[in-house]
């Protein structure tokens, strides 16, 4: 994963602006609302400062989870009335959003793909989950665990702790956590594992990380973007979302844990 770190921020910034440069400019400039969901966050932060010198197009940013009910969370700022041009998250939230009419039919495009990831506090021992066996005896090891409340939590909670028989053990041992990112909670040594998508436990230097969960028990999510319904920047917004799935930016996404829609050129 250092190596892919290494290769992201020795990637040169102009060469991704001269790529941009396929893409047609707009008449004038304009402010995109954008609110994207956690496992997106990195690539996010890294892509916008790009975006907007190559645009001039001011890019106003919101996070918030994928799903759940936590103050912050997407759907909760939606029904609050929160005003977006272009939403960023998981496929099930962005799912939802679409059949409450939220989002604009048709506009999805997906990002990346996302796995779900295991760390513990640096310097602490790393536990085996090689095997689905070997998963199932490192979380009832555990003395305590953090997994997110947004869409990976929900796999968790809702099938893989069940599947794997479970369940009824973590209830005392497993938390969601809500309104914070997992690393941070094992960072603190709140909790002795951490679950989540791997692009937000890499960057972590308090942590190591594990690993993926196996592949017969993984879930992999494509993360994507819409325009909102309602939204006065159609444009504005379709020219953003070209640019976060274009292939320029392919290499910048895979460097932060994901694996990018858009092709490598």
């Amino acid at each position: 994963m250092t190596h892919l770190i290494t290769r992201f921020f020795n990637i040169s910034a102009l060469a991704f602006l001269l790529q941009f440069t396929a893409l047609v400019p707009l008449a004038q400039a304009a402010d995109i609302r954008v609110i994207t969901s956690g496992a997106f966050t990195e690539a996010y932060k890294q892509l916008i400062p790009m975006y907007e010198q190559a645009s001039g197009n001011k890019v106003i940013s919101a996070f918030g989870a994928s799903v759940g009910k936590a103050p912050d969370a997407i759907p909760s700022r939606f029904e609050r009335g929160e005003k977006f041009d272009v939403v960023i998250l998981s496929e099930g939230g962005l799912q939802d959003l679409m059949k409450e009419g939220k989002l604009i039919e048709g506009s999805r495009v997906d990002l990346a793909r996302s796995q779900i990831g295991v760390a513990v506090r640096k310097g602490t021992p790393k536990p085996d989950i090689s095997t689905v066996a070997a998963l199932k005896q490192t979380l009832l090891n555990a003395k305590s665990i953090a997994y997110s409340a947004s869409a990976s939590g929900t796999y968790l909670s809702t099938e893989l702790f069940p599947k794997l028989g479970v369940a009824e053990q973590l209830k005392t041992t497993a938390k969601r956590i809500f309104s914070e990112r997992v690393g941070a909670v094992v960072a603190r040594g709140d909790a002795e594992l951490g679950f989540q998508q791997v692009s937000e436990l890499i960057y972590f230097k308090e942590l190591d990380f594990v690993g993926t969960l196996p592949d017969e028990v993984q879930q992999t999510i494509f993360f994507s973007a819409a325009q909102v319904k309602g939204s006065t920047e159609t444009e504005a917004a379709k020219h953003l979302i070209r640019f976060l799935s274009s292939a320029a930016v392919a290499p910048l996404v895979r460097a932060t844990g994901l694996d990018p829609v858009g092709k490598d050129k």
